[in-house]
């Protein structure tokens, strides 16, 4: 069951083959299967010198290249259960996390390393043949942390029989094919490769902080590799359609292929809401791709997905009457129903009967639940199972904390968060349902909705600095009743992947902004 057997095993059967091609310190290495192996044959033999056995919490802090990969497959052939934080979150969120499982060793670049001299916590972890230790399918490989906007950040376990389960679902629904080179920008993803003999091109940037990157290397990379696949969130394709206009207007003496991407044959996009928008820019940049966009989660990923062209073919509606984000079929590995939005409260335990009797009809908006093998069924030692967890008789089942429902074809669709769910004495509505109808006016770059004081705003980061007439836009929002239009230089995101709307600070950016006027 160990995990490691399915990566290895391209080791014996394409030793030659690329495996991952990365960037150290300006120079583009390639490391082979069999090469990989063998470097994660020599961690096998360090980490057993280091007195480490089977159960035991390694910590690692080494970013997204070659050697991570050799770190992750040592740490699976023992046991071991590879653990990740974010750093960034500060000393107090590494401290909850360390606490909550403490590791027994660091491993760590020199430069990550220095944070021993800054966090007490992690001074106290010590740094850190053919062998594969026996593994259960619920033996523990994969430790990583959320954020913790309660202030107790929750830990996802990854089982070794979850981490197979995911790898068969996302090489069936992402259509892996041995022999491919893939623009790898998600970690786990490059898993998922390595186990069905895909060469994981990794991007020359810093990942942590997609929205942000320099694009042009990795373009660079991609016209040099010629990539079939890539993945990515939409504020890395953000970056990457910034750059490919950028060197557009830099080279319009020449042939329009100067400004694409020919070489990409799939393209997925997920991590965070995938407007129409982006979709038919991206066909602009890679004509010959066709591309997916994906919805799932840390809890279960893949959920559903969607071609482009569907996409497309749907956003008219979109636009029309604020039906909400098309997400496409759901998977056929996972169970997905609609339950009553009561976000916030724990539910359950329910018998099979009176769960079905719950569940929302066709049409009907409410929260997203799902189950399946590459679900997590909870987190460690249960912190935050209560209110993200349920079992229907003996099976457990996991809330998302999205709101969404089926039309009458049986097609997903997406309203957003709910927790951002607006409910008064107009009726409820929820705001991604507004965003994806704002964010079709040419001149908004990204939209949010709020309600502040009984007043429904819609929040919109303009194109440009042009003066622009908004009352079109509010007249053609007139379903949702948005009585003002706010604009602002910049719209609060998440700070990891710039990807989903802080609700939170955005509020509070409107409310210091009234207090200036």
């Amino acid at each position: 069951m160990n995990i490691a057997e399915i990566l290895s095993a391209q080791a014996r059967i394409r030793p030659g083959a690329p495996a991952i091609i990365d960037v150290r310190r300006g120079q583009t290495r390639t490391l082979t299967f069999a090469a990989l192996e063998r470097d994660a044959m020599r961690g096998v033999a360090l980490l057993q010198e280091c007195g480490l056995r089977p159960g035991d919490a390694v910590l690692v802090f080494v970013p997204m290249s070659a050697e991570l990969y050799a770190v992750l497959l040592a740490a699976f052939r023992l046991g071991l259960t590879a653990m990740f934080l974010d750093p960034s979150a500060g000393r107090a969120h590494v401290a909850r996390c360390c606490a909550l499982q403490p590791p027994r060793a660091l491993i760590a670049t020199p430069k990550a390393h220095a944070l021993r001299l800054l966090s007490p916590a992690l001074r106290r972890v010590p740094s850190a043949g053919e062998h594969m230790a026996p593994c259960a399918p619920d033996t523990p490989a994969l430790l990583t942390f959320t954020s913790g906007s309660t202030g107790r950040p929750k830990a996802a376990v990854r089982t070794h029989g979850f981490l197979r389960a995911q790898h068969r679902v996302l090489a069936k629904s992402i259509a892996l094919c041995a022999g491919e080179t893939d623009l790898a920008t998600l970690p786990i993803f490059v898993l998922a490769n390595l186990a069905s003999g895909v060469c994981s091109l990794l991007p020359d940037a810093d990942m942590r902080r997609p929205a942000t990157i320099d694009p042009a290397p990795v373009i660079a990379q991609i016209q040099r590799h010629q990539p079939t696949r890539a993945g990515a969130t939409p504020a890395f394709w953000e970056r990457v359609l910034e750059g490919c206009q950028a060197h557009g207007e830099q080279t319009r003496s020449e042939t329009s292929s100067s400004r694409t991407l020919p070489s990409l044959r799939k393209i997925y996009i997920g991590g965070a809401p995938v407007f129409p928008g982006l979709l038919r820019r991206l066909q602009k940049i890679a004509p010959h791709a066709a591309i997916v966009a994906v919805y799932g989660s840390t809890e279960a990923e893949p959920i559903a997905h969607i071609t482009a062209g569907e996409a497309l073919t749907d956003e008219p509606a979109v636009v029309r009457s604020g039906r909400g984000l098309p997400a496409g079929d759901v998977v056929t590995e996972i169970r997905l129903r609609i339950v009553p939005d009561s976000w916030g409260r724990p539910i359950g335990p329910f018998t099979r009967e009176a769960f079905e009797a719950m569940c929302l009809p066709r049409g009907e908006g409410g929260e997203i639940v799902v189950s399946g093998a590459h679900v997590l069924p909870g987190y460690l030692r249960g912190q935050g199972d209560s209110e993200t967890k349920f079992t229907v008789e003996d099976l457990t089942w996991h809330r998302t904390g999205d709101a969404g429902y089926f039309d009458a074809r049986g097609k997903l669709w997406l309203l957003g968060r709910c927790a951002a769910c607006i409910r008064d004495e107009r009726g409820t509505i929820y705001p991604l349902a507004v965003e994806c109808a704002a964010q079709a006016h040419p001149a908004v770059r990204r939209a949010a909705f709020i309600a502040q004081a009984g007043q429904r705003i819609l929040v919109v980061e303009p194109h440009g600095h042009a003066p622009v007439n908004w009352m079109p836009l509010r007249q053609s929002l007139a379903w949702a009743q948005v009585d003002e239009v706010r604009i602002v230089r910049r719209i609060p995101m998440d700070a990891r992947h710039n990807a989903k709307v802080d609700y939170p600070a955005l509020c509070r950016l409107i409310v210091q902004a009234k207090k200036k006027l």
